[in-house]
């Protein structure tokens, strides 16, 4: 009976010590990941998007993800390729990123030979004079150095013009031209005075150069100032008004020089083929961080600043050449393969029609770039609506919680496209990438149409 009664007690030990045992083993192991919020109902936006009168008759595509996880929340066409525009300078961004860093940028590179001789080529740095992020460095390098100065023109670039650009654009401020040692930001600036006064022309070195021009403006949205295809003689319409007009001109290794001399106010004399020798010793002198380049680049959408950081990228990879080719192919192969539907990517800017990304491909960059770049930072680069930059004028903040949306557009004749940030009123930041391609209606109407569908995920997500 006593031994029944012990073994008895043993199983009833037994088996309460199994749950214990049992307890401290599930209480060593990690926590279980909190699941991901679930994914919205936005069946109404894909409705939106299939019967809006104004959306309708041309290629649309969107999609929109968690800019903190990368989930997709919505998608719509969004495999599709479209012709990216501005846009494209996100991808642009991401390459300065990942190729200049946070150092400030090469400004320009030189050698010294012997006591009396200075050599010195460009690296694509724009900001030798520039109108809107002037950097002094280059400037008072060159005035101050005792040296004679030899400048080396002929560094390997690719042509003034992207591939895929409007030939009949050269005379308009976005399209200025690409070299390797910009002055002035490429481009001349004229100040206009009520009729009959002449403008106030800026270089000085222009003003010989410039004539009244015949008769009056052919539309009131003409430029003021129109230009030769094929040399830089400019002819200014007259008008009753004040105003400002900048009007590129065109580059060569001689104009370089007469500019560099004029402002400079001293000789400035021209090298022959570039030669190294074992005992050179090349050295950089740095100008400003990159970030200014970046904020003036996205917010008002700068052309010239996107292709000259892409050749100041290309600085990184070749210092004696500046191949923008070549940063697109690296970026490609070791950045960009992860993200879905590889992009068509020919220029720094946007201005080519060759560009060909789809919505999800840059909304993946989006998310990116939100988790690399502090999110203040990266949204301070943006255009804001109701803020600065290209957006100022819509998306406007309600009430006194300012900006509700960041991003960059992209447009050109029939295509306006949209890629950035949007906080909802719950306070989830979505990446979003808004396409509209070969529309014929007004572009202030696809705009309309934008604001109010993106307005209306604000306010239901």
């Amino acid at each position: 009976m006593l031994s029944v009664l012990f073994r008895c007690l043993a199983l009833l030990l037994g088996g309460a010590l199994l749950p214990l045992a049992l307890v401290a083993q599930v209480s060593a192991q990690p926590s279980p990941v909190p699941a991901a919020p679930p994914v919205p109902n936005l069946s109404w936006l894909n409705e939106q998007l299939r019967t809006s009168p104004v959306l309708r008759q041309h290629q649309v595509g969107l999609s929109l993800a968690d800019a903190g996880t990368g989930q997709p929340l919505f998608g719509y066409q969004d495999s599709r390729y479209f012709t990216p525009a501005s846009t494209t300078k996100l991808l642009t961004l991401y390459a300065g990123l990942t190729l200049l860093a946070a150092d400030p940028v090469p400004g320009l590179r030189y050698v010294q030979r012997g006591p009396d001789t200075l050599l010195f080529w460009g690296t694509g740095d724009p900001m030798l004079l520039h109108g809107d992020v002037p950097a002094r460095r280059v400037y008072d390098f060159l005035k101050s150095r005792p040296e004679k100065v030899l400048l080396y023109a002929q560094v390997p670039t690719p042509p003034a013009f992207g591939p895929g650009w409007s030939w009949d654009d050269y005379g308009y401020y976005f399209q200025p031209e690409r070299s390797p040692l910009p002055i002035y930001g490429n481009t001349v600036r004229f100040y206009g005075r009520p009729a009959p006064a002449a403008p106030r022309v800026l270089p000085r070195f222009f003003r010989p150069l410039t004539a009244p021009a015949p008769g009056t403006r052919p539309n009131p949205a003409a430029d003021h100032v129109q230009r030769t295809p094929e040399e830089n003689r400019f002819f200014v319409f007259p008008s009753a008004k004040g105003w400002v007009d900048e009007v590129p001109f065109r580059t060569s290794p001689a104009l370089l020089l007469q500019l560099l001399q004029d402002t400079l106010r001293r000789p400035v004399l021209a090298a022959g083929p570039l030669r190294l020798r074992p005992r050179d010793s090349v050295r950089t002198l740095r100008t400003l961080p990159p970030d200014s380049l970046y904020r003036r680049m996205l917010r008002v959408s700068d052309n010239f600043l996107a292709e000259q950081l892409l050749l100041l990228c290309a600085a990184t990879l070749t210092p004696d050449s500046l191949s923008p080719a070549r940063v697109i192919r690296t970026m490609q192969q070791n950045y960009l393969r992860t993200l879905p539907d590889q992009p068509q990517w020919v220029d720094g800017s946007g201005l080519s029609r060759l560009n060909l990304f789809t919505p999800r491909f840059l909304t993946a960059l989006l998310v990116r770039l939100h988790q690399q770049v502090p999110e203040p930072q990266l949204l301070s680069w943006l255009a804001a609506g109701g803020g600065q930059g290209t957006l100022r004028r819509g998306y406007l903040p309600t009430g006194k919680t300012g900006p509700w949306l960041w991003g960059k557009t992209g447009t050109l004749t029939n295509n306006h496209n949209l890629a950035g940030y949007l906080r909802t009123r719950s306070g989830r930041l979505v990446a979003f990438s808004f396409f509209n391609n070969n529309y014929v209606r007004p572009t202030r109407e696809i705009r309309r149409e934008m604001e109010r569908l993106l307005t209306r995920v604000r306010d239901e997500l």
